[in-house]
């Protein structure tokens, strides 16, 4: 309570005396035995220089505050992260050259610091400080920092300097961007693409994307395009999918043809991965995929890829594929799907197979949730219709349950005249499913 009321009373109109008094006593607290205490005045130094002179800031604040930032005889790591912040605003109060003299030393350190906290805040705090200091301090001294942070031995500072990589080079002067990025930045990050750490990956991934338009075109396709294919070849998930979210920064930089002859034949190479595990991974970021491509691209490349996987061998594969369905209506409108989606699932229907006849009755469930009521009469209905007299039990007893579904969005006299006297033949089915599911509908009907 006494260090969180100095730097409030100091900035009032109170006599140099009381000034004086109370620039001891905040010493008092960041000298004192008790870690507690400095932890205390630590969290509070960076106030308590805004608010003192500055001839008070160079000769006494700022002697306190290395000395909290060093504060290894007790070792206190907990003060000395706590310093980094309070550094950074003191950072804010000085000249260039007053913040290379009196404050450096002190970042120089925290960024090798033995305790893997304190170098996690200053990786934390990175894009902070680098405003804090400018450009041309950044230039000459940060840079061998965040590149030190990127290569650090624990995977929490690599990850946290790793997510800061695109805004750390976006702030960097326009015509120092790729001196500074191909030999210090660029090494570093070939390194994080092939981390053993998931969480440094997934950081990684999330950023690297925003590098094509500060490195341009020709250093993309040529340092970055393979760094990208590693990644979205990675095995959890998380990392593929930060890539894939932000493929639409590399499109406007390369374009669509380069990106299409690229980064997209490895994503049909996965969507055709032995391992459905992978298939099915591909299938849930399909739909981000096509809203950054649009409905041309998406229909000559990827359409094809979709119908595919509602004939797996796979029934999750077969699942998930019909509600990625549902989304891409949602992206490219009811248009798109009359045209392109809603006839190839119909004719599914036909298909010897009885596993792609029910696909057809799972994938009306979901389309039946974006169509409006007359494409579900006019297209579906007919369709469910001739389903029910299937010679498979699962396949009858679920055209049941997905007239079940569907009631509720017809009008009432589809009901009657078609679902009705259909579920009634159902009811009177030999098969106890089909005859339960077919009562189940038939409620609904009433």
């Amino acid at each position: 309570a006494v260090v969180s009321t100095q730097s409030g009373h100091y900035g009032r109109d109170v006599s140099v005396a009381l000034k004086t008094e109370l620039r001891m006593m905040f010493k008092c607290l960041c000298t004192d035995d008790t870690p507690m205490v400095r932890r205390a005045a630590a969290s509070k130094i960076g106030e308590f220089a805004k608010a003192v002179e500055m001839e008070h800031l160079k000769g006494e604040v700022i002697p306190l505050f290395n000395s909290l930032a060093n504060d290894e005889q007790f070792s206190q790591d907990s003060v000395r992260l706590l310093a980094v912040e309070a550094g950074i605003t003191i950072a804010g109060l000085l000249t260039e050259s007053d913040i290379e003299t009196l404050l450096l030393p002190m970042f120089r350190s925290a960024a090798s610091d033995k305790s893997w906290r304190v170098r996690f805040m200053i990786a934390d705090k990175f894009i902070e400080l680098q405003r804090a200091v400018g450009p041309t301090i950044t230039k000459n001294h940060l840079v061998f920092h965040f590149s030190g942070l990127l290569k650090d031995v624990e995977a929490e500072v690599r990850a946290s300097a790793a997510n800061k990589i695109k805004e750390f080079c976006t702030n960097l002067p326009d015509d120092i961007q790729e001196a500074v990025i191909m030999p210090n930045i660029l090494p570093a990050v070939k390194e994080l693409v092939c981390d053993t750490n998931q969480h440094v990956k997934a950081a990684l991934a999330s950023v690297i994307m925003g590098l094509s338009p500060i490195m341009g075109k020709d250093n993309t396709i040529q340092h970055l395009l393979p760094l990208f294919l590693i990644l979205l070849k990675d095995e959890h998930s998380d990392v593929r999918l930060n890539i894939i979210s932000n493929l639409d920064s590399v499109n406007k930089v390369i374009g669509i043809h380069q990106l299409s002859q690229s980064l997209l034949p490895a994503i049909v190479e996965l969507a055709e991965d032995p391992k459905w595990r992978v298939r099915l991974a591909i299938i849930e970021h399909m739909p981000l995929l096509a809203e950054q491509l649009g409905v041309e691209f998406f229909d000559e490349k990827l359409n094809s890829l979709c119908m595919s996987w509602l004939v797996d061998g796979v029934f999750a594969i077969r699942s998930a594929a019909t509600s990625n369905l549902k989304k891409l209506v949602s992206i490219f409108g009811l248009e798109w799907a009359q045209n392109t989606v809603i006839t190839k699932v119909l004719s599914m229907a036909r298909d010897p197979n009885y596993l792609h006849r029910m696909t057809t009755l799972f994938a009306i469930n979901v389309l039946a949730e974006v169509c409006p009521p007359d494409v579900i009469s006019k297209f579906m209905v007919p369709v469910i219709s001739n389903l029910a007299a299937d010679a498979v039990p699962n396949v009858r007893f679920n055209v049941a349950k997905t007239m079940a579904l569907i009631v509720p969005s017809l009008d009432a006299q589809t009901v009657e005249f078609q679902i009705k006297p259909c579920l009634s033949k159902l009811y009177d089915d030999e098969d106890m499913d089909v005859k339960y599911f077919a009562h189940e509908a038939l409620v609904l009907c009433h």
